[in-house]
């Protein structure tokens, strides 16, 4: 294995570990810039070796040091994923390609996107809300990875082309949303989708929605033959279309290439 790749992933897993501390900070309204990190049971202020990413929750066997109160299985997981997604960012990216100010640009820029969609992912998972707070910032840095990507190909049509995506996609899910009288889609699914069809385009952003469809289907009927949920139950749709969306982003070609072999 290259070495150097061992730092995108340490990368990752410390910037997981602050979005943890976003995630929780944004339910409990409170700022995620100042303020020491704390047990959410007993209040007890956290130390350095409480918070390095996944060996803490290792060492302490998923328990708070102070209350011993079980910590959610969520935060490692939250941090092995952002390790992983800047890992393959790096792979898919920048390790292949020349370096220059577009490049690093673009590679930041997309780390950026994914980490609002981490936040996106979680907390519509755990509170059912996607929030305008969130979306907005992260629409805006696609706007701007966008028009990066137009002055390094030079190319103005493509902005045409993702916001058609974009619009397209929002359309959709605005119909989903009117025809359901709210009860199958909410607002926030049709801005995510805006914000999916800018980052993606045609067609990427198509298989991001079967993905994303197709993986909540799944999930949804296998909860229900577990009982834990019912016909008539709420399930979130947002971290399927952030599911979909990364999986669009890296396998994309991959996927098509596979659909076209069945054909043919």
């Amino acid at each position: 294995m290259n070495l150097i790749l061992i730092f995108p992933f340490l990368f990752g897993l410390i910037v997981g570990s602050f979005l943890n501390c976003v995630i929780f900070r944004l339910e409990k309204k409170e700022s995620f810039i100042k303020g020491r990190s704390y047990c959410p049971h007993c209040h007890h202020s956290l130390g350095f070796f409480d918070l390095i990413p996944v060996l803490s929750f290792l060492i302490l066997k998923g328990r708070c040091r102070y209350c011993h109160h079980p910590i959610s299985l969520c935060y490692p997981l939250v941090e092995l994923g952002c390790g992983f997604l800047f890992l393959f960012t790096f792979q898919n990216l920048f390790a292949n390609l020349e370096f220059s100010f577009f490049n690093v640009f673009s590679f930041f820029l997309v780390l950026a996107i994914f980490c609002f969609l981490i936040i996106i992912f979680v907390f519509d998972l755990w509170y059912y809300l996607i929030l305008d707070k969130i979306i907005y910032p992260a629409l805006g840095l696609v706007v701007l990875y966008r028009i990066v990507e137009i002055l390094k190909f030079k190319n103005w049509s493509l902005g045409k082309e993702y916001l058609l995506s974009a619009l397209a996609a929002a359309t959709f899910f605005l119909i989903l949303v009117l025809l359901s009288s709210y009860r199958w889609m909410g607002m926030g699914d049709v801005k995510l989708s805006f914000l999916m069809g800018l980052f993606l385009g045609f067609p990427q952003i198509l298989i991001a929605l079967v993905v994303s469809f197709f993986s909540g289907a799944l999930i949804g009927i296998f909860l229900i033959l577990l009982g834990k949920k019912t016909m008539k139950s709420e399930v979130p749709f947002g971290p399927f279309l952030v599911f979909g969306t990364f999986i669009s982003f890296f396998f994309s070609q991959k996927l098509v290439d596979f659909y076209l072999n069945l054909i043919f």
